[in-house]
């Protein structure tokens, strides 16, 4: 695995200071394997600036912009698995184009995007 995305589960998981996550991003961090946040992962999870567990979290993290080739490939995603939720599809497209795992609190949803495009996705449960 050469990187990481987290999904909005992630950054909840970041949050609460969930053992099993903080301990999964030290050792990720401490591999120095790159870590990306797209920016509506970002948006749904961030609330304000008191989030001292996502802030610290977020310091290590590449957050990812979207872009018009991104939402294309993230709506026909949802198209094919017959979702709605555009954010699970971008994570999902991200992972795929980058060859990234994914960290998530709700894998199922991902692995059925994944399925739809005919791929495999790595996902790491928190």
């Amino acid at each position: 695995m050469t990187s990481i995305v987290y999904d909005t589960g992630a950054l909840l998981a970041a949050e609460r200071r969930d053992f099993r996550f903080v301990r999964m991003h030290r050792n990720r961090t401490t591999s120095q394997i790159p870590l990306f946040v797209p920016v509506v992962v970002l948006a749904q999870a961030w609330r304000d600036g008191k989030q001292h567990g996502l802030v610290e979290v977020l310091k290590d993290c590449e957050i990812t912009p979207d872009s018009e080739r991104i939402g294309r490939a993230a709506g026909e995603a949802c198209a094919k698995s017959g979702t709605s939720d555009v954010v699970d599809a971008i994570v999902v497209v991200m992972a795929l184009s980058k060859g990234a795992a994914v960290v998530s609190s709700d894998p199922d949803d991902l692995r059925k995007i994944a399925a739809a495009l005919g791929k495999k996705l790595d996902i790491f449960v928190v």
